[in-house]
């Protein structure tokens, strides 16, 4: 196939979850991207999947995975499988030299991640994780003001929280509540994006430690369906995560620092596609007789032309752009924040297995 500068990175689909219709939809909305390829299990599923998500004419349809990293017009390759199966798919991937935008949780534990990101290395492929939410210019935006000695001063303490009530057939029967698929459960899938907002105020550094809150509930295959975890980071300052399937849709950030806070009610996925506000105070107190604040927090709006995960699939076809046609190092960032990610859920996890017990990340 015949390619110029302009030629958009072609994308190959594993599987037919539900996510992958969003990001399906984000890739041909890209502008450097295309939908090449879907392999599923099953051809006719397959099928019908690309015709119901309105995938475009020329997309290959193939009745395994297998078809998908095999087919050498495929440059990258998006894994929206169980967290189970990343380890054996997104090495297989990378060994067939498919760039991957991977699916969170990446991994089920540190270990399975690093055997794929030796495979990536080694075979010269760009890894992103799909955390939407860190590609909306909100995000840069609330990072200044983090940022601003004189607005925010210096972080005290950060607390992020994501739950959303689950209904009786998902807490039965969704792949995110079976040990042998997911079983991370609610903290590989609410709570990594818990764990990524704390490590993203806190410039990236990990916790000293993480200790498991009280409270931690289990469905019958002892899956977690709700917990938390305070993490203790450097210079005496702390943070909380929460995550659950059996709570009001919640995504709030608070974070506090030594002259100002932030307050974000929609960091997983903002209210409105297309912009996103968040609240900031700063040298707050209270009005003469204490009857109210002085001064006000103020709400600021950041308009975005392309919804997040637009911009996360026109970034990750930067990228791999850029390794495929200019013969550029892949940008180590993403699959470094990805890990760190995964060490907090991986001592939040042991955390809740031993009771309780603080876990060292020093």
């Amino acid at each position: 196939m015949a390619e110029t500068p302009s030629t958009p990175i072609r994308f190959g689909i594993l599987g037919c979850a539900e996510i992958a219709r969003k990001v399906s939809r984000a890739i041909t909305l890209s502008p450097n991207s295309t939908i090449h390829a879907i392999g599923s299990r099953s051809l006719e599923k397959a099928t019908k999947y690309a015709a119901d998500n309105n995938f475009p004419q020329h997309a290959k349809i193939y009745g395994t995975y297998d078809a998908v990293l095999d087919d050498p017009d495929v440059d990258a390759v998006y894994v929206p499988l169980p967290t189970s199966l990343h380890i054996k798919w997104a090495v297989l991937a990378a060994k067939k030299k498919k760039h991957i935008l991977l699916e969170k949780p990446v991994a089920l534990n540190v270990g399975e991640f690093d055997e794929i990101l030796k495979a990536c290395e080694v075979n010269g492929v760009q890894l992103m994780d799909s955390t939407m939410w860190m590609h909306h210019p909100r995000t840069a935006k609330m990072k200044n003001f983090l940022s601003d000695l004189d607005k925010f001063g210096e972080l005290r303490s950060i607390h992020a929280t994501f739950t959303f009530a689950a209904d009786q057939d998902f807490l039965e029967n969704d792949i995110r509540v079976k040990p042998d698929l997911d079983a991370l459960g609610a903290l590989g899938d609410a709570g990594w994006y818990c764990a990524r907002a704390i490590l993203w105020a806190n410039d990236f550094n990990l916790p000293k430690s993480v200790t498991a809150l009280p409270g931690t509930i289990f469905n019958k295959a002892g899956v977690i369906i709700s917990c938390g975890a305070a993490l203790h980071l450097d210079d005496g300052k702390v943070a909380t995560l929460h995550c659950s399937f059996l709570a009001n849709l919640t995504m709030t950030i608070v974070a506090s620092g030594t002259k100002g806070s932030l307050h974000l009610n929609d960091f997983v996925i903002p209210f409105e596609e297309k912009q996103g506000t968040f609240t900031t105070a700063t040298e707050s107190g209270f009005t003469e007789l204490v009857t109210g604040w002085a001064p006000l927090p103020s709400q600021h709006t950041v308009m975005t032309d392309l919804a997040q995960e637009v911009r996360m699939v026109t970034e990750f076809a930067r990228l791999v752009k850029s390794v495929k046609n200019d013969g550029a190092a892949v940008e180590k960032l993403w699959p470094t924040l990805s890990r760190k990610t995964q060490l907090v859920l991986d001592a939040v996890k042991i955390s809740v297995e031993k009771g309780g017990e603080t876990v060292s990340l020093s």
